[in-house]
């Protein structure tokens, strides 16, 4: 395995990828949020580890079998939503903070946005509101016991500025009050356009307004959508609820690598002519080891 403070050519794999920068980018950096690394891409792939220090490059991708525990996946460092967006790729890594990949004069720049909150959370929406990336973040015990607290506020974005993400205030979400017991723990764009969020109330103050969770009386669970996340939705049914979710699509071909046992392809994106592609190694509702592999294609006109 090989960490990030080489420059590493595979001039007989026809891949390379440039880790910290030139001195005119590090300079640069001062003034904005710096790349990790400058990826060049070539016919055989580049493989990346998500790790706490951030993504690993590997030799091969059987050095990932047996290199990490597996754990449930909302605990579970793993690329769990990311859009294609103006040419660019921007990514939410759950446990951990963003990452954005996009064009770069020498190749593909590859940044990423740490995050200390991250660590403690589980990402549960990915979204884009006033053409700002935004994290959904919200505590899940249903596989571990926490004193932590809700998270507030729940959504954070970043900016090319710095390296840091930060919060965001979405006015959708702050009718629900943190303070009140209320946590948000989906935020999705439907096929229809509309927004749609659901919150959670576990104080046991049940209102006439709200409807109890038939598996918890304890429970609140409202479902609601929106076509502007700056306004409060309105409530609606469970099944249009379920319904906004995106389909799961089979993972086109394109003559991808193969992958380990018990390894799956979770989806697949472009930046420039280099395909993206993020993969997981799954054992039921656990996550082991996780990342992405970038491999170039050839584009016919």
């Amino acid at each position: 395995m090989i960490y990030f403070l080489l420059f590493l050519c595979f001039l007989s794999f026809g891949s390379c990828a440039r880790f910290g920068g030139s001195s005119e980018n590090v300079s640069a950096a001062r003034h904005g949020a710096r790349p990790a690394a400058i990826l060049q891409t070539g016919e055989h792939p580049l493989w990346f580890q998500l790790t706490e220090e951030g993504p690993l490059l590997l030799e091969s991708i059987e050095d990932a079998v047996y290199s990490s525990p597996l754990v449930p996946w909302p605990l579970a460092r793993h690329i769990r939503f990311f859009h294609e967006r103006q040419g660019a790729i921007v990514i939410a890594v759950n446990r951990d903070g963003f990452m954005r990949l996009t064009p770069h004069p020498n190749g593909i720049a590859m940044y990423r946005f740490p995050g200390g909150i991250f660590r403690q959370y589980t990402i549960g929406g990915f979204v884009f509101y006033n053409d700002r990336p935004a994290a959904l973040l919200y505590l899940d015990d249903r596989f571990l016991d926490s004193d932590a607290p809700f998270p507030s506020p729940p959504a954070w974005t970043f900016n090319m500025e710095s390296n840091t993400p930060f919060p965001i205030v979405i006015p959708a979400l702050e009718y629900f009050s943190v303070e009140e017991g209320w946590k948000a723990d989906t935020l999705r764009l439907g096929p229809d356009g509309f927004m749609y969020y659901r919150v959670i109330n576990r104080s046991g103050q049940i209102s006439s307004f709200d409807i109890a969770d038939s598996e918890d009386t304890r429970s609140v669970v409202r479902m609601l959508r929106t076509s502007d996340l700056s306004q409060i939705g309105e409530e609606v049914s469970v099944d249009v609820f379920f319904n906004s979710a995106p389909l799961r699509t089979g993972i086109p071909h394109f003559s991808l690598p193969p992958l380990p046992e018990g390894f799956v392809y979770t989806g697949i994106g472009r930046v420039q002519n280099s395909l993206f592609v993020s993969w997981e190694e799954q054992v039921d509702h656990s996550i082991g080891a996780a990342g992405f592999m970038m491999i170039s294609i050839n584009i016919n006109p």
